[in-house]
């Protein structure tokens, strides 16, 4: 039996059942709480409301804990990939060689898309926001497989549809980025595998293909991999919202894509380089930027820092830097901006004013100084984030539907006009 929570209110007490997650989480159960009371609670942002109970990523923020499926981050990012983890957060262990190579394969199998579908790229004008092009995109292959369009999907076409969708999204995600060049397709090659296919697809010429150097193919490997999945975050509460009314898998994966696009969720990295950008432009000092940041009248803003859920150092912030560090030495890259950005770092860390405020690097920090060295433009770099969480959306998707969770409708608190009358137009003022 759970333990219970006592409410008083008005002389009247009712008691709510306690649930304690696996770790030690402690959660007041409300779902019966109106039919009880007649009152619902406020929660703008849902900052303290578990929307459900899932077994597939775990969060500590104040002590800087990231796990998968039981696995902390740091050990994933040292010895698997992100295909690997990939099939961890969906299917909740990690493959055997059999399951692997059968993932892999399929993922190989599913990346062209329709030839019919190339044709829609022409239908976009050249500065189309990349993320409005992969949302599209998504919902227009749907159209292709009408088969796997059913929520209830069988363990065999879950597999399916999930691999077309992961293998797909980089395709689409490349043939974006070169058609908003003026670039010629640069078809799939399955002699390579996940990143390095994708960095073939994006890079590669005609007359030139694109030589994927280990180290760059690990760092995005490791890219993929921090950012597959963060618990209840913006864009997965979104997939299964969406879900929650029995949508397919393309539409929700979508409109997580929609969600990911806001430069609160998935832009913050693309905003870190405008700032390293400027400051290097204008010449301010670490120091300086600093001493902005502290003071409350200054519009400024110090991106990369600070956390909705962190309170301590972002362990994916860590990951990445060692591969920043790692790309920028084998690609021999001298970047003003990175000298920036170890600077504010630097400071960051020995003033009191952040560190009162647990005020950390986050992921975001790093993630956009990797991608600018492996090549990446800045309007494709939500669009790598929306790769990498892919695993993590569809397993919300179906975790959601597993439980077979009602339809979400949250409640309101009314502060409107009580009641008005009618009146013609030609009565009003």
């Amino acid at each position: 039996m759970p333990e219970k929570a006592v409410l008083s209110f008005r002389k009247k007490k009712i008691e709510l059942d306690v649930y304690q997650g696996t770790q030690k989480e402690l959660a007041i159960d409300i779902t019966k709480l109106r039919a009880k009371t007649g009152m619902i609670t406020l929660d703008p942002g849902y900052g303290n409301t578990g929307s459900a109970m899932s077994d597939i990523t775990f969060v500590n923020g104040e002590k800087g804990i990231l796990k998968f499926r039981g696995y902390r981050v740091e050990e994933l990012a040292e010895h698997s990939r992100f295909v690997e983890v990939a099939y961890l957060i969906l299917f909740g262990k990690l493959p055997n060689r059999d399951e692997y190579q059968k993932f892999s394969h399929l993922l190989e199998e599913h990346t062209a898309l329709h030839s019919s579908l190339e044709h829609h790229f022409n239908g976009f004008p050249d500065n189309a926001p990349p993320m409005a092009i992969l949302s599209a995109m998504l919902n227009a292959t749907a159209c292709y497989h009408p088969e796997l369009l059913d929520t209830e999907l069988d363990a065999q076409n879950f597999l399916t549809a999930s691999t077309k969708i992961l293998s797909k999204v980089r395709t689409i995600a490349a043939m974006s980025y070169r058609r908003s060049n003026g670039f010629p397709i640069i078809y799939p090659n399955h002699q390579l595998k996940y990143c390095a296919n994708f960095l073939h697809m994006m890079f590669s010429q005609p007359y030139r293909e694109y030589e994927v150097d280990p180290v760059v193919e690990r760092a995005l490997n490791i890219f993929f991999l921090v950012h597959a999945d963060h618990e209840q975050n913006c864009s997965a509460s979104t997939v299964r919202m969406v879900s929650s009314s029995r949508a397919n898998l393309f539409s929700s994966v979508a409109a997580g894509v929609c969600a990911l696009w806001g430069p609160l969720h998935g832009g913050a990295n693309t905003e870190v380089i405008k700032m390293l950008q400027s400051i290097y432009k204008e010449k301010k000092s670490a120091d300086a930027i600093i001493t902005m940041a502290k003071d409350k009248k200054s519009k400024f803003r110090l991106m990369g820092f600070g956390h909705r859920v962190y309170k301590n150092f972002d362990p994916r912030a860590r990951i990445l830097k060692k591969q920043v560090d790692e790309v920028y030495k084998i690609l021999k890259i001298s970047d003003p901006l990175l000298d920036i950005a170890k600077s504010l770092e630097e400071k960051a860390l020995q003033d009191e004013y952040f560190i009162e405020r647990k005020l950390y690097p986050n992921v975001d920090f790093y993630s956009g100084l990797l991608l600018r060295a492996i090549g990446i433009p800045l309007n494709m770099f939500t669009v790598m984030f929306a790769i990498g969480r892919c695993p993590g959306w569809m397993a919300h998707w179906k975790e959601l539907l597993d439980h077979n969770q009602r339809i979400v409708r949250p409640r309101q608190i009314y502060m409107g006009v009580v009641e008005r009358k009618f009146i013609p137009i030609e009565e009003r003022e």
